[in-house]
């Protein structure tokens, strides 16, 4: 990638030595020189590979490699780790030419395929979720949750209460967010592997009128179903709104957010086979 990078080697000295290095190496002193690899025509340690090889002999080679897994039937891992099943008319359906256009919605007269596919998207969500609406997309499913919070803030409500059982990839996202939006993030104990009602209860009366939102995923990070009927009672008593993060696989099964009564729901559609979040009150 050396040859695309839009910096010339004097450029990067300088910019190594504005924050008192000799060189841009100089940002890796702390690797040990024994496994450093340096440039070969220069007489310096590179790997030992071997040769190039074809395209067969390389797939023939990651199978052989894949069949040392173990692979089992059932998954109790929890954590978004699902065994499920994506039909094959998933991936035809989705690549089909008439959805396979310009990227930018915001260009309709080029988009009009991915608008259309857009709005499939929205409309099976809208079953899912039994819920009215549905975004165009955001970028995953931490985002989307992310994206929720700052929905739910108002001017007097700042305060966002999220459950210790979320996956904590999203938890993490979310924090980075709340901080820019002015949002105050207060996580909710969990207890036997569920939020911790009581402790949602209590910090409620703590945090009085400024909760905007409870968060919860269900099912949640250890694959356990929350008792979202509890946690809707204590966040809708409290004027606050009620968040669902949702596994689409599982809203074919299980409630959906709007037999909740949740004001927003959001996910990950690649459990569907598609690579795009969904959020909509």
């Amino acid at each position: 990638m050396g040859n695309y990078l839009p910096s010339s080697r004097d450029e990067r000295l300088k910019m190594a030595r504005e924050i008192g290095l000799g060189s841009p190496r100089d940002l890796f002193s702390d690797v040990p020189d024994e496994i450093k690899l340096d440039d070969p025509k220069q007489g310096g340690r590179c790997l030992k590979l071997d040769g190039g090889k074809s395209e067969y002999e390389v797939l023939r080679r990651m199978k052989e490699l894949a069949e040392e897994n173990t692979v089992f039937m059932s998954i109790f891992r929890g954590a978004g780790a699902y065994n499920h099943f994506i039909p094959s008319a998933v991936k035809s359906i989705t690549s089909k030419d008439e959805f396979v256009t310009a990227y930018t919605p915001y260009q309709a007269e080029l988009s009009q395929g991915i608008l259309q596919s857009i709005f499939e998207f929205q409309s099976m969500i809208c079953r899912l979720t039994d819920l009215d609406c549905a975004s165009a997309s955001v970028y995953d499913g931490a985002t989307a949750a992310a994206e929720a919070l700052s929905m739910c803030r108002e001017r007097s409500r700042t305060t966002a209460l999220v459950s210790a059982t979320t996956n904590p990839h999203n938890l993490r996202v979310m924090k980075t967010y709340s901080n820019g939006a002015g949002v105050k993030l207060v996580t909710v104990p969990e207890k036997d592997g569920k939020t911790d009602v009581d402790a949602l209860n209590k910090l409620i009366s703590e945090y009085s009128d400024t909760v905007s939102c409870v968060y919860i995923e269900t099912p949640n990070y250890y694959g356990i179903i929350e008792d979202v009927p509890a946690v809707e009672n204590a966040a809708h008593i409290a004027g606050a709104k009620l968040v669902i993060g949702a596994n689409p696989i599982y809203l074919a099964v299980g409630k959906t957010p709007g037999e909740y009564n949740a004001d927003i729901a959001v996910g990950e559609g690649q459990p569907l086979g598609m690579p795009m979040a969904f959020g909509g009150p």
